[in-house]
């Protein structure tokens, strides 16, 4: 797979918080091929939005004299997916991870239902998205992690809010595209994942992990790696051979 840092794929970021969780398997796939970091960060005095995010993307990507690879986890996933649909001559291919076929369904939106249901402290709910991001931690990561999280709703483009929970219609784009998800993630579910399935077109792909939660890239960072590189290589064959048929691909991966 021959690629220059001009047509390099695009790792999409619009969690800076999350920056941490990206970097193993983006330290990965950098050793098989050139990979461009783009990232974005909601600043304070901002609305809370998706289309000042999908703006600059475009205006990042609009320079690139061939259509480019696009991939992304949670919100950044979401706004490659947002770009794919509105600039499909632009991208080539799109991996999406931990993007449920309700593509706006992240971690933030199960918070703000949660604060709804539940008269409970911001602490608890936070402790209890851990759990479900994440798995069962100690005190000691637990607190780390309602940081980050804290973090995560003042600078991470989004929509949701206590008064409503933003809507983005589901399904996928027209360009070749990779679902990658974890069977034990709290917040995009396996159903949530399979749903997916229906949709896929020709060459399409959706691999699951058996574990890894909701940041499967970050524990399993070659598992997940090989398996986006082997779509980038399949992409890169299809305008000289038969795509493949769709395929749904499980791999176990024991933290």
């Amino acid at each position: 797979m021959k690629t220059s840092f001009a047509t390099a794929p695009v790792w999409i970021n619009a969690n800076p918080s999350f920056k941490h969780f990206d970097s193993r398997i983006v330290r990965y796939l950098s050793r098989q091929v050139p990979v461009a970091y783009w990232e974005y960060c909601q600043e304070l005095d901002e609305p809370s939005c998706l289309s000042i995010a999908l703006t600059l993307l475009h205006d990042y990507l609009k320079s690139k004299s061939r259509p480019i690879d696009l991939i992304g986890h949670g919100t950044g996933g979401l706004l490659g997916l947002l770009y794919a649909r509105e600039y499909p001559h632009k991208v080539k291919s799109l991996t999406l991870l931990g993007v449920g076929f309700n593509p706006v369904v992240d971690w933030q939106a199960h918070y703000y239902q949660m604060r709804k249901l539940f008269p409970c402290s911001q602490e608890m709910l936070l402790a209890r998205m851990v759990q479900m991001m994440f798995g069962h931690q100690d005190r000691t990561n637990t607190q780390s992690l309602i940081k980050i999280l804290k973090q995560d709703l003042s600078t991470a483009p989004s929509s949701h809010s206590l008064y409503q929970l933003d809507r983005v219609s589901s399904g996928g784009t027209s360009t070749p595209l990779m679902i990658c998800g974890s069977e034990n993630d709290g917040i995009v579910d396996l159903p949530a994942l399979q749903r997916w399935s229906d949709s896929l077109k020709e060459g399409d792909i959706l691999w699951t992990s058996l574990s890894g939660h909701h940041f499967f890239h970050y524990f399993f960072p070659e598992q997940v790696g090989r398996q986006v590189i082997k779509f980038w290589h399949q992409v890169n064959l299809q305008s000289t051979t038969i795509s493949p048929k769709s395929m749904i691909l499980e791999e176990t991966c024991n933290p």
